[in-house]
Parts: C-alpha cells; structure tokens; sequence
C-alpha cells in the first residue's frame, strides 16, 4: 500500500520529477533536477548499491554473496529469496535473522507482510470476475458505489483503478496510488457476493494450495483463511526499523484489502507466479493484458498493466511489483520469456524504501539489477530443479 507511519506514497509518472532522500518523494522543479540528480546517485552509492556490472556475479554462489551484502549494507535483519524457472523452483536463500530477540533465523518457509504484492493477488480475482461476465474494465467505479470524480464530463472506470490511472484525467496519467486501488475492494466483493478475503481464499489461496499465504492476523479476515492464528504468527518474521545504529521492533499494520496486507512465505510467492505463468488463475490472453504496459494518450506507455509494473530492462520485457510498508518491504521480479522469477522478502522497508519504483524504475533497485544482470543479461547457470 505503500504508506509510511500512515502517510501514503503517491508516484506521479515522469521518472526525472522524481528524487527520493531518504522516505520522502519530492517533485522538483527541472532548474534544480540535474543537481539533485547528481547527489540521489551519490546517497545511492552510499546505500550498499554496488553497481552490478564493476564486478559481475559469476555463479550462484556469488550471487548468495551479493545478498548478503546488500541485506548488511541495507540493515535488513532478515530475507529470503527465491528463484523459480519452468514451474520449479530451482534456489532458495533465508540470510539473518527474522527474530532478533529471539534468535531465530530466517528460513525458507518464513512468512513476511507482503505490503503491495497483495495487488497481483487480488488482479488476478478481479480478471477472473473479468472473464465471468460480472465485471467490465469500462464500468463506471460508481456502479459499485465508489464516489470519485474526475473532471467534469469524464468517468473514472475500473480499468483506471487497477492501473493507477484513474487521476487527473482519467486514463491520461499515471499516479501510482495505494490508496485509490484499495477502492477496488468494493468491486471484488460486490461482483463476488462475498469479502474480499473470502473471495481470494476461494479463488486463489485455496486452489493453489498457498499453506502459508494468509491475510494480515492483525485483521478480522485472517479467520477466512482457517488456519491457527497463534502457529501462524509464530512463523512470521518480526518487522523491525533500523535507526541510530540499531533494530529496534516495530509494530505491523493491522489492515488488509485488495492494497496491501496479505502475508506469505516467498515459497508461496513464487507459486502463485508460477501459476500466473501456466495460465492457471487467468487465461492466457487476460494475463497477456495485465502484463502489457498501459498505453497513454502520446502513444507511448505507462510503466503498469493491471496489477502489474510492465517495463524493459536493456531490451528484455520484465514484469515486476514491489511492496514497501512500516516494517516490511518486498520485491517480485518476472522474466515471462524466459518463465522465470525472482522473489525477495524481507522484515524492513530498506528492501523497497531507498528506491524509485512506484515511478516504474525498477533499475534503481540493485536487488533486482543483481538477479537481471547475471540470470538474463548475464549467463550465469541456475542450479538445476531438484
């Protein structure tokens, strides 16, 4: 959902308006941009972001070493990683610790807070109500009782809610915003029949089998997913934020909806995108619409689909979102040509928080720029499935 101490994050597109220092976007004007331009490269620089190509990955080994730097450098305590290619899952990786206190490491079947990669979760519910017949992307949002206004004489639709162009006018701009796509909580549930929270255990964490993929415990919803609250947390990672040299234990949010605030093991992540990847949630041809970037009125296109970021990474097409929330932050990179996936959870907002990718520049993220350059601009071999 992308809020920070409940203040949200709102993205406008035109990657060159936008400086991050620290947690705060900030537009600026284009007589100071080339300025500031120069000092984010140079707090970049200071973040851990080793550029990938001063010294290529050369095996997977290298690559768990690459992860492991940048989890210290970014004060993470704890993440796990993993990568699938062709429906199996070929490397997984948990580094530090998901309880401080408690001395308890990171492991492969971990649960972290997904923060924003709830959404694909929830498109993928949406379109399958798409290909039933009980939703257009053209009806108006107000059918199902959401009152937002565009400008006079404009109509803002379910289509602009789920690729974050519902502002200004609608379908003309891209404004990547938590808060307006949460609003399609009240389409999934009305062309449902049922919560959101029930609709997604029946139609997506169920069928998959996703053991652990629950909603937020904090929530209400959690019962839907029938599961034992107390065993649930129990393997959770504990979210943290790192300030004047040490960890200091941070309360998680308490909401959940089609934004934000589902929970899972990046096992289970990668699940369900492999199962986006063999068209078992969505025909092909509806996950082949939530993965093409938005087109805008100059006849280019925005940086998102339906649910999905949509961009090109030195000439490849890579399908992505991230997450970023108090305490938590998340990353899912997908190469459909290739049907592979890079997954990465962790317990801060570092993994997310120091980057620009509610712009659509997810080369700003060396977590991803590290899996990129050496799995598909790079050769590095993959361990075989086991």
């Amino acid at each position: 959902m992308e809020t920070r101490h409940g203040k949200l994050d709102k993205v406008e597109w035109n990657p060159s308006d936008t400086v991050r220092h620290g947690m705060v976007e900030t537009w600026v004007s284009s007589r100071v941009r080339a300025s500031l331009s120069a000092v984010a490269l140079a707090l970049t620089a200071g973040c851990g972001e080793k550029a990938s190509t001063d010294s290529p990955v050369v095996s997977i080994a290298d690559f768990e070493t690459r992860l492991e730097q940048l989890r210290a450098s970014s004060h993470i305590p704890a993440i796990t990683a993993v990568i699938s290619r062709d429906q199996q899952v070929v490397w997984v990786k948990a580094l530090g610790q998901s309880d401080i206190a408690g001395q308890r490491a990171a492991a492969d079947t971990t649960v972290y807070h997904l923060a924003s990669l709830t959404k694909p979760f929830f498109a993928a519910v949406l379109l399958q109500l798409v290909e039933e017949g009980k939703v257009s992307l053209d009806d108006p949002v107000s059918m199902y009782g959401i009152n937002i206004a565009g400008p006079s004489g404009t109509v803002i639709r379910v289509r602009h809610l789920l690729s974050h162009t519902s502002e200004s006018i609608p379908g003309s701009s891209f404004r990547y915003n938590g808060d307006r796509f949460g609003l399609l909580d009240a389409v999934i549930a009305q062309a449902a029949g049922k919560s959101v929270a029930a609709a997604l255990q029946e139609r997506v964490i169920g069928p998959l089998g996703l053991t652990r993929t629950a909603p937020n415990p904090q929530s209400a919803s959690f019962a839907q997913s029938g599961l034992n609250k107390t065993a649930f947390e129990a393997n959770m990672a504990r979210g943290y934020t790192y300030s004047g040299g040490s960890y200091n234990l941070t309360a998680y949010p308490a909401y959940f909806g089609s934004a934000a605030g589902l929970t899972a093991s990046a096992l289970d992540m990668a699940a369900f995108s492999m199962a986006m990847d063999r068209n078992a949630l969505v025909r092909a041809e509806t996950k082949s619409l939530a993965f093409t970037p938005t087109a805008n009125p100059a006849g280019g296109a925005f940086p998102y689909g339906l649910g999905w970021f949509a961009t090109d990474y030195k000439g490849v097409r890579i399908v992505w979102h991230y997450g970023l929330w108090t305490a938590n932050s998340s990353l899912i990179v997908k190469v459909p040509e290739r049907n592979l996936t890079f997954v990465v959870l962790a317990n801060t907002d570092a993994l997310s928080g120091p980057y620009q990718l509610g712009a659509g520049r997810l080369d700003t993220s060396p977590w991803a720029r590290e899996f990129l350059e050496a799995f598909v601009v790079g050769s590095v071999a993959l361990p075989a499935a086991p």
